[in-house]
């Protein structure tokens, strides 16, 4: 199943970036560059999301359309897609 969140990177004061995701809670990333920064928010969403499926009751967040994200001027939104595969009795 593919789950798409959208993630909002900005640079930081050492030159570095961070990212963060609006929708799901202290889900947050870091690299040196842009490109670090959004694949370790892919991984950081995969693992937020695969705890939160692993509940006997998941609750996922609605997901904030990007352009209703209110950013700064050095700040950037891009959506991050996770695929998931389920196994266990659960269907795609």
């Amino acid at each position: 199943m593919k789950f798409i969140y959208p993630a909002v990177f900005r640079p930081t004061e050492d030159g570095s970036y961070e990212g963060y995701f609006p929708d799901l809670a202290d889900c947050v990333s870091r690299g040196q560059t842009l490109e670090e920064v959004i694949e370790n928010a892919h991984e950081a969403a995969l693992n937020w999301l695969s705890l939160e499926l692993s509940e006997d009751e998941p609750v996922l967040p609605l997901v904030s359309e990007p352009e209703d994200i209110p950013v700064s001027e050095n700040e950037v939104v891009r959506n991050i897609c996770v695929t998931i595969r389920f196994s266990d009795g659960w269907d795609e």
